[in-house]
């Protein structure tokens, strides 16, 4: 339940960095200039979230792993996708 929590925050957070984006960029590269921003910022939660799952909930890295890269995965691939829709509009 925690990772689908994960990934919907992923993508709250994309549309909130595309929305920015729109309103201060206010075209299509704006909104995939931020869009493009939002990698690196999910790949550092995501990071933090494994962190966080192995020192504090108990779990080792080879368990976290396959987590950590579903979480970062799925919300980066999305964004990545809308990069391309973005500016073929």
């Amino acid at each position: 339940m925690h990772m689908v929590m994960v990934i919907c925050g992923g993508f709250m957070l994309l549309a909130t960095f595309a929305l920015f984006g729109k309103l201060w960029g206010g075209d299509a590269a704006g909104i995939s200039t931020a869009i493009r921003a939002f990698i690196p910022v999910w790949l550092l939660i995501t990071l933090v979230n494994m962190w966080v799952g192995v020192t504090q909930a108990g779990y080792t890295y080879s368990q976290e792993a396959p987590i950590l890269l579903l979480n970062f995965a799925i919300p980066a691939a999305v964004a990545i996708t809308l990069v391309g829709v973005v500016l073929k509009a």
